[in-house]
């Protein structure tokens, strides 16, 4: 009874141990089947999210293709571009190249005419005043050229200006005027005596002789004194054409020929009137400032500049042709890398 009741105990303890083992299994088996529901749940989940990211990747490399096709045509227009400004850009500077020269070249046909009427003037009417305004009006048109080759050239036009307002008198008007006014006086300047004073006769035996034959012959001097003591107003007119000559040549801007008639006026007043007198001896003296105003040296040779001008101007345009052959060649070559 006893062994019977021990294996019976033993038999419902490994009873009991075998259920609670089967229950701790079945337990187990539970939470493992839940455990990979929630696995395979989430391994669900994780491929849906890599199937969107798969889709999103997708998209993205398409949106990148996109903009890198928008990039590649950006950046074609872009050179397109670029290469157009270039071409602007030398086509705006050959145009302002151009407008320069023919403002240049405007400028220096003006100096060149200013030039050749300055020499004409004086050439043909001595009028050194005229040809002195139109060399700065020459210098001022000269101003304005950009060109520095041409700078020289104002050195040799002031030259040249100076030159000629250093070869008339410094007050003309103050001259003319001074001429005015000797005629104005010529009327009342004194001629010469007629005889020279008389002296005390003598008492020698010659001068009895000379008495004696006078009651004779009678002796009278028609040269003895200037023709002009015997008809005043022929001389003082001749004096006063003499004067108007001055004032003519004066005015003409001829030195030479006031020169000679300031001359011919002193001459005159010497032969022909009294120049003893204070009235003679101002008149001559002021003839002397008046000759003394006058420039001294020959006359002014123009054409220095002018020759000048040309041998620069011909430089300048085979300078200006060389360049322009140059250009086409350049054209060429750049047209032909942007092709390539």
């Amino acid at each position: 009874m006893a062994l019977a009741l021990l294996l019976a105990l033993a038999a419902v303890a490994m009873a009991a141990y075998v259920g609670w083992r089967q229950w701790q299994q079945e337990r187990s088996s539970a939470a493992n089947r839940q455990g990979e529901t929630a696995l395979a749940q989430r391994l669900d989940a994780l491929e849906t999210a890599l199937a969107d990211l798969a889709g999103e990747r997708g998209s993205l490399d398409k949106r990148l293709g996109e903009a890198a096709q928008v990039n590649h045509s950006l950046r074609e227009s872009l050179l397109a571009q670029a290469e157009r400004t270039r071409h602007l850009e030398d086509a705006v500077a050959q145009l302002a190249e151009k407008s320069l020269s023919g403002h240049d070249a405007m400028l220096l046909d003006e100096t060149e005419s200013l030039l050749r009427m300055a020499s004409e003037r004086y050439n043909l009417f001595h009028d050194a005043q005229g040809a002195a305004a139109a060399y700065a009006l020459a210098d001022q048109a000269l101003a304005g050229v950009d060109d520095g080759a041409f700078t020289g050239l104002r050195q040799s036009i002031d030259a040249e200006r100076h030159a000629l307002a250093n070869s008339q008198p410094a007050d003309q008007a103050r001259a003319l005027q001074q001429l005015g006014e000797l005629r104005a006086r010529l009327p009342g300047l004194p001629l010469k005596p007629l005889d020279n004073p008389v002296a005390a006769p003598a008492t020698d035996a010659w001068s009895r002789i000379g008495r004696a034959l006078a009651g004779v012959i009678s002796v009278q001097r028609d040269n003895g004194a200037p023709l002009a003591v015997a008809d005043a107003r022929f001389a003082r007119e001749l004096v006063a054409i003499d004067l108007a000559q001055a004032q003519a040549a004066l005015l003409a801007h001829d030195a030479k020929a006031y020169a000679s008639a300031l001359k011919r006026v002193d001459a005159g007043l010497a032969a022909q009137f009294d120049t003893e007198a204070a009235a003679v001896k101002q008149v001559r003296t002021t003839l002397g400032q008046l000759g003394a105003a006058l420039p001294l040296g020959n006359e002014v040779v123009l054409g220095a500049a002018l020759v000048e001008l040309h041998n620069l101007r011909a430089v300048h345009a085979l300078n200006a042709g060389g360049r322009t052959g140059s250009a086409p060649a350049s054209s060429r070559s750049t047209t032909g890398g942007a092709r390539r």
